[in-house]
């Protein structure tokens, strides 16, 4: 089930049906929405909906059913079979562009605005089914790589729509019947490529339905709230889609009164900005070494703010210019090239931003109620694009000029993010060991596919440095608390980064018998909730670069564990060429004084053993376990 990377699932039938089937979805809602707003605004003329008002219309109509029926679908996805709901989608689409062809071929404007509710409806439907399939057939390292291609594309498919939708309708003649028959034939595509999807089991199928979407989206949104993690990264992917919004609403008039670009240039703006999404997407696996890596969030939300607030100052220093550009003229600008350079980095980073947030959503969430976790994520992202709309608005009204728009929403999310990052200081964790273990050092892991994915473990290291903790952070997919010698927290950066990872403080039982005794109770209730617990049997950092003897602590976790039923699995580590770091000790020396002794990006590394059953676990026979990783 493994992959060399995740351009390799395209070959493998439990993804390529199924990325093929979005891809087509995707492109075809863009491809009629398109082409009826353009038709509405170019070519039709309807008194009671001017052209000005024509997208705006269309776009409320395509997200009311997100409101209303996300949480019914998330209980249809939960309870029914993924495969057979993703068919059920697909023959409604055909139904409904059926329809929409009738309404293109007669210029049927109230028919083809019911035909637009009606693909809102088939993507509220789709969408929980989407996110919940992935985990079902993906393992925990491929979760990052499926959803960056899923993200990837689902822009490039926008972008593809949407050219196309305003390529074909605007054929003299012609136009409105080969948009008809386009949309009717890629529905029908879609339905052929989801009849290889491999069938994925109901989650809950004991479930009862409640028709009540009021009810229902209360119940859900509670049901998101009951854990905290997943349910702010619900917030933080709402606010990545209020970003976004912000930047694709603009940019018809962006490019027409700031860049005094045509219609054309609007288009590229569209285009810089679906590739960088698309190219963002794709390198959260090369940059997550293939796990769930959430380090990659702040990264993102600093490069939005950044390259968010750079456009505002690019936008400023433009040239006068005589008359509007057209893409050619645009391009062959100097000053244009930082515009697009800031659009295609920030969505960049808005990729970067987004799937690892997806990916823990999916990873964290208790799989008989995963469906409904992510229809109440569509159920925020909705109300968030709308609070857009209208704050924007109201910013327009107020004359903010809309570089202005662009750098309040740059100063709004460096906020946001920091409020999230504060509220779920994982996040912040994990970005620290993200950039330590690929920016200060080279990091390399082996054995981490030793690392339990599931379940309670303890994970048994030898102590080098005072990073320890952090790289061993960096290694696993997972949340680690650590049994840390209570001096640490005395420092004055690492001290108050262990305290924001709950790190357990352990004091010698004849210096502090409280500390001592709080520290057995913390490491056992860490193990009760399944979770993992990383110590360091050496009970102190080396002082002489060699692996010190391991001490009857962990033997105590093991027998306080098993009198409450836990039998752990032990997972011996090593962590090696860390010695003479800056962050250790030396032989003539104290760590942490002379700044990059080594240099920068000094190759370290952290090789995992197998499990250890809890039943012969010894500290001399792990203490011989962790000095062979180390001699390996």
């Amino acid at each position: 089930m493994s992959h060399p990377n995740q351009f390799a699932l395209l070959k493998q039938r439990r993804f390529a049906p199924f990325f093929w089937t979005q891809f087509a979805g995707a492109a075809n809602d863009n491809l009629f929405k398109f082409a009826f707003t353009v038709m509405v605004t170019y070519q039709l003329q309807v008194s009671w909906l001017p052209p000005t008002m024509a997208g705006l219309v269309i776009g409320a109509l395509f997200i009311l059913p997100f409101l209303l029926f996300s949480a019914t679908s998330g209980q249809l996805t939960d309870k029914y079979d993924k495969t057979a709901m993703i068919r059920f989608v697909k023959n409604l689409e055909i139904g409904i562009m059926l329809i929409a062809a009738w309404g293109f071929y007669s210029a049927n404007v109230p028919v083809l605005l019911l035909c637009t509710f009606l693909m809102g409806v088939h993507s509220t439907l789709f969408g929980p089914v989407k996110f919940a399939y992935m985990p079902q057939v993906l393992n925990e390292r491929e979760l990052t790589g499926g959803n960056g291609m899923v993200e990837m594309g689902t822009f490039v498919a926008i972008l593809l729509g949407n050219v196309a939708g305003g390529l074909l309708i605007a054929m003299p003649e012609v136009g409105a019947k080969l948009t008809a028959l386009s949309c009717v034939a890629a529905a029908i595509v879609g339905r052929l490529v989801a009849g290889f999807i491999p069938s994925a089991p109901a989650t809950d199928p004991d479930l009862k339905i409640n028709w009540n979407p009021f009810t229902e989206t209360w119940r859900n949104l509670k049901l998101a709230h009951g854990n905290i993690v997943v349910f702010r990264s619900l917030l933080g992917i709402s606010w990545m889609w209020f970003f976004g919004a912000v930047f694709l609403s603009q940019f018809p008039s962006f490019a027409k009164d700031v860049l005094h670009g045509n219609e054309g240039v609007a288009s590229l703006l569209l285009v810089v900005f679906s590739i960088g999404i698309a190219i963002g997407s794709l390198l959260c696996e090369t940059f997550s070494r293939r796990q769930v890596e959430i380090g990659l969030v702040p990264l993102g939300a600093i490069g939005m703010s950044v390259f968010a607030l750079d456009l505002y100052f690019a936008s400023r220093s433009l040239p006068p210019v005589a008359s509007n550009y057209t893409v050619a003229g645009f391009i062959a600008q100097p000053a244009h090239w930082r515009v697009m350079a800031d659009l295609a980095l920030l969505s960049l980073f808005a990729g970067l931003y987004s799937v690892p947030m997806y990916a823990l959503i999916q990873l964290r969430s208790v799989p008989t109620h995963r469906a409904r976790i992510i229809a109440a994520n569509n159920i925020l992202n909705a109300l968030f694009m709308i609070a857009s709309s209208l704050i924007v608005g109201v910013l327009l009204k107020s004359r903010f000029s809309i570089p202005q728009v662009f750098l309040c929403v740059a100063i709004a999310n460096a906020v946001v993010a920091a409020y999230i990052f504060f509220l779920v200081p994982e996040y912040l964790l994990r970005f620290v060991a993200w950039v330590l273990s690929r920016c200060v050092y080279r990091f390399k892991v082996q054995g981490d596919e030793h690392i339990p994915a599931q379940g309670a473990a303890i994970l048994a290291c030898n102590h080098v440095s005072f990073i320890d903790a952090v790289l061993l952070m960096a290694a696993s997919p997972r949340p680690i608390r650590f049994v840390m010698d209570h001096r640490i927290f005395k420092l004055p950066v690492l001290g108050a980064l262990f305290k924001l990872a709950k790190a357990i403080p352990i004091a010698p039982r004849s210096e502090d018998p409280v500390a001592y005794d709080a520290a057995f109770e913390a490491a056992a209730k860490t193990l009760r909730d399944g979770d993992l617990l990383a110590i360091f049997p050496e009970g102190g950092i080396t002082k002489d670069g060699s692996l010190q003897p391991f001490k009857g602590g962990i033997m105590k976790i093991l027998e306080r564990a098993k009198a409450e039923g836990i039998e752990p699995p032990v997972v011996p580590m090593a962590l090696t060429n860390l010695w003479g770091s800056y962050f250790s000790r030396v032989e003539q020396g104290n760590a942490m004084v002379r700044p990059f002794r080594r240099g920068l990006f000094s190759r370290v590394g952290l090789s995992a053993g197998e499990a250890v059953p809890a039943s012969i676990v010894s500290p001399t026979a792990l203490q011989a376990r962790v000095q062979a990783l180390l001699a390996a």
